[in-house]
């Protein structure tokens, strides 16, 4: 009896001692799954601010119909996590909607709005935080910025910050520029699908001081659908095949942002990293521009055959990210050739960039200065 108790004691034992092995081998090969892709959808406007109400249509309703389909069609995404500022007709405080995004950890911000004007203007138009090019761009801002005398404790919440003041406006783009590349890279894929898919009036990639922009630490854009006060495009961006060609536009944009930051990571995880990062030096005070085609976390040798048979390719280091340029030039028209080149290449999100004495500088600034 003893006998058979020390036995069965020993059998428990060794048990106990392969489900442990088993358990330590079985935790060590499990992964943690990969982050979701973080997309915060913001509906402009809601329950007190019904936005603009061109032609009796309510923005903040059309907005909202808007986001609710992007973000159902890329929540059948597995890879994609949607969050949503609100979903229903509801006043969400310009800070708050930045606060929701920051808080998930988003890899995008995007603020649909509708836009409106006195005359009869047409058009869709996608923008980012910065310098007003013209007063037309200070106005589209100052008109969604007003939102904040909604809010209790506006003066609180933005620190003495005037939707009314070009100067006011102009101390807050500066929190955004770590991120302006990646936001204008996602501008130029929404407006693309716009103007060459749906034959919308093109009204371009803009850069404004939109403060909901300026909360958010992640690649943010606000996109102005069209105009309610144009009776024809007011009707369809009111209409349900407006809402739906819109909203695909949108989602399919954010898919091939996605896609293309997927595809740096996969493309360079196995290249030669060895060499070290090139720096930019140009002439004093002289300005050039290179074309963007790539940002990655991954240290990628200057090698033709790693971009797609593309030379004279130099890079950047920029925070956690290396950044490529192809080509170099002081012409701002040949630059663009080049872009398009690198088009057919296959770099289809590639924008052109300016430097001076070797630093970036805003495209915009660039093309006024050489233009003086």
């Amino acid at each position: 009896m003893i006998h058979q108790m020390k036995t069965n004691k020993l059998l428990l034992f060794v048990s106990l001692v392969i489900v442990l092995t088993v358990s330590a081998f079985t935790n060590k090969d499990v992964q943690t799954p990969p982050k979701k892709f973080v997309v915060v959808l913001d509906a402009g406007h809601g329950g007190k601010d019904p936005g603009n109400l061109g032609n009796g249509y309510r923005e903040k309703s059309i907005a909202l119909k808007i986001v609710l389909a992007v973000g159902e069609a890329l929540e059948k995404n597995p890879d994609i996590k949607v969050v949503y500022t609100r979903k229903k007709d509801v006043f969400v405080d310009l800070f708050v909607r930045g606060k929701i995004a920051n808080k998930a950890n988003a890899d995008l911000f995007v603020s649909i709005h509708c836009d409106s004007h006195t005359s009869q203007a047409y058009g869709a138009g996608t923008f980012v935080l910065g310098t007003h090019r013209n007063n037309t761009n200070f106005e589209v801002a100052k008109k969604e910025n007003s939102v904040i005398f909604l809010e209790d404790d506006y003066k609180k919440n933005y620190a003495g910050f005037d939707p009314n003041s070009p100067e006011s406006v102009m101390s807050i783009l500066l929190s955004q520029e770590e991120y302006l590349d990646q936001s204008i890279q996602l501008a130029g894929l929404i407006q693309n699908n716009f103007a060459n898919k749906l034959k919308r009036k093109d009204r371009k990639v803009k850069q404004a001081g939109f403060i909901v922009l300026h909360q958010t630490v992640m690649p943010s854009v606000l996109v102005e659908l069209g105009f309610l006060t144009n009776k024809k495009e007011g009707a369809y961006l009111n209409s349900k095949k407006g809402q739906k060609e819109m909203s695909i536009a949108i989602k399919n944009a954010i898919l091939d942002y996605k896609d293309t930051l997927d595809k740096n990571v996969r493309d360079f995880s196995v290249i030669d990293n060895s060499e070290d990062v090139v720096e930019i030096k140009t002439p004093v005070e002289d300005v050039v521009y290179k074309v963007q085609i790539a940002a990655s976390s991954k240290d990628i040798a200057l090698k033709s055959y790693n971009f797609k048979g593309l030379d004279a390719v130099t890079k950047i280091k920029e925070g956690h990210l290396y950044k490529y340029f192809y080509g170099k030039t002081s012409s701002y028209e040949e630059t663009k050739a080049l872009e398009k080149f690198a088009r057919k290449k296959g770099y289809n999100a590639s924008f052109v960039v300016a430097f001076k004495n070797g630093k970036k500088i805003p495209l915009l600034s660039a093309i006024k200065s050489k233009a003086n």
